[in-house]
């Protein structure tokens, strides 16, 4: 059996890593891959929205399935495409993937649902949404309704963080067409946690709870990014919340889709907020595997995900079960001098030769922002590594990990050294 890949993250790389393991699977296509999926992997030369040549290529290779990684794809109607040539995808349909898409069509779905979350306003007026800001104070979070790579989320500290934010994308057009409209939404407090779950239009099976890190400096200090490190499982997702979060999210997000008639197919990730009472509150929705967690998940994932992926599409995910490494597994984000405003690229990564079974049992390096330099591994973006280690506990863990980025260098390289404080500080 043939499968490909779509996208070129860690994201990625961890899928095709787990792909790769199954019995059943005979080649792994990445397209277009990264150094890392380069040297195990046979790497397809496609953009990820090149949709007619993805289709082309899954029917001239005969690939049995596809996997969709990145959100771009999706919202360029991939699914649709192959589902049109009769090719088996998983992944939501270009209707479906408005949860992540659109901002606005995500919190109109969740309040037409009674999904909870935060009070909102959608605004393309600036001179309205200044008006709103003031209206509601801050702390206040500002979002640009459409995609922008991890950059389209401000959580503002104060009004004039906020005004800054709301002309920097409805007047600046510094998101360009992802910006032109904002949603304005009361700041949620709490913890927050990433529940990622496989759906089959009617079916929900879910994966190992986790948690990422977004800001870029230790202590949860500096901007956004599209995330630092993970870990699996979170703690603070106990049996009770999980349970939940299920009742009260999940399930009420899977059924109000196949209600407005865009049944839901593929991965889905919530990004809840737990108050100090315990509540969840949905920060988001994303409708593909999360990155950093899916490096973390794979890890921990004992099943053949490919079985578990061939249910997804047949509509069987009720007949299917996920077993996990009772292991935790962390992973730790390498980023590129200048990230997350402006990557360098092109430095030369040193070191990955030494992270080995023998030196390091149980580590696993998952390649991003990285290509191949005649025999070199450069860096080619912003988030170039994930260094994943498995451990008895998250503490266990953590150290296996930190103790694998030592051993790298590239010039410029920054990275947080607290990835999994929270659980951490949680379990002694």
């Amino acid at each position: 059996m043939k499968i490909l890949v779509v996208g070129s993250g860690g994201r990625e790389h961890a899928l095709a890593w787990k792909i790769a393991q199954s019995p059943r699977v005979t080649r792994v296509f990445v397209a277009p891959g990264n150094a890392g999926t380069a040297r195990t992997d046979a790497v397809v030369n496609v953009a990820v929205t090149a949709v007619g040549e993805l289709v082309k290529f899954a029917r001239d290779n005969e690939v049995a399935l596809t996997v969709v990684g990145p959100e771009a794809p999706l919202a360029a109607g991939i699914v649709d495409a192959f589902q049109a040539a009769q090719l088996p995808i998983f992944g939501p349909t270009r209707a479906a993937a408005q949860l992540e898409s659109s901002k606005d069509y995500a919190k109109a779905f969740m309040q037409r649902h009674g999904l909870p979350t935060a009070a909102y306003r959608t605004f393309t007026d600036a001179a309205a949404a200044h008006a709103y800001v003031a209206e509601r104070g801050a702390p206040i979070v500002i979002k640009a309704d459409g995609l922008a790579a991890g950059k389209g989320v401000v959580v503002a500290a104060t009004r004039d963080e906020a005004d800054a934010a709301i002309d920097a994308m409805l007047t600046g057009n510094s998101l360009g067409a992802a910006g032109a409209r904002v949603v304005i939404e009361d700041m949620l407090h709490g913890e927050e946690a990433s529940f990622i779950v496989m759906v089959d239009g009617r079916h929900v099976l879910p994966l190992a709870s986790s948690q990422d890190h977004k800001r870029l400096a230790d202590g949860d200090a500096g901007p956004n990014t599209g995330g630092m490190g993970a870990y699996s499982p979170a703690p603070i997702v106990t049996p009770a919340l999980h349970a939940r979060i299920m009742r009260e999210v999940i399930l009420p997000a899977v059924n109000g889709m196949a209600a407005d008639g865009a049944p839901y197919t593929g991965f889905l990730y919530a990004g809840v907020m737990i108050d100090d009472a315990g509540r969840p509150q949905v920060l988001e929705f994303n409708c593909r595997l999360g990155d950093p967690e899916t490096q973390p998940i794979m890890m921990r994932l004992k099943s053949d995900l490919v079985e578990l992926l061939l249910h997804a599409v047949g509509g069987t995910l009720d007949q299917a079960e996920a077993e996990w490494d009772r292991r935790a597994a962390l992973g730790v984000v390498l980023a590129a001098a200048g990230y997350p405003d402006a990557p360098r690229r092109g430095a030369i990564i040193r070191g990955l030769e030494r992270i080995n079974p023998a030196a390091h049992p149980d580590v696993q390096v998952f390649h991003a922002g990285t290509t191949l330099v005649n025999t070199d591994v450069a860096v080619s973006g912003g988030r170039v590594l994930c260094v994943t280690a498995l451990g008895d506990s998250v503490r266990l863990a953590q150290k296996a990990a930190y103790a694998a980025v030592d051993d790298i260098r590239f010039d410029g390289m920054q990275y947080r050294r607290d990835i999994g404080h929270r659980a951490v500080a949680r379990k002694p």
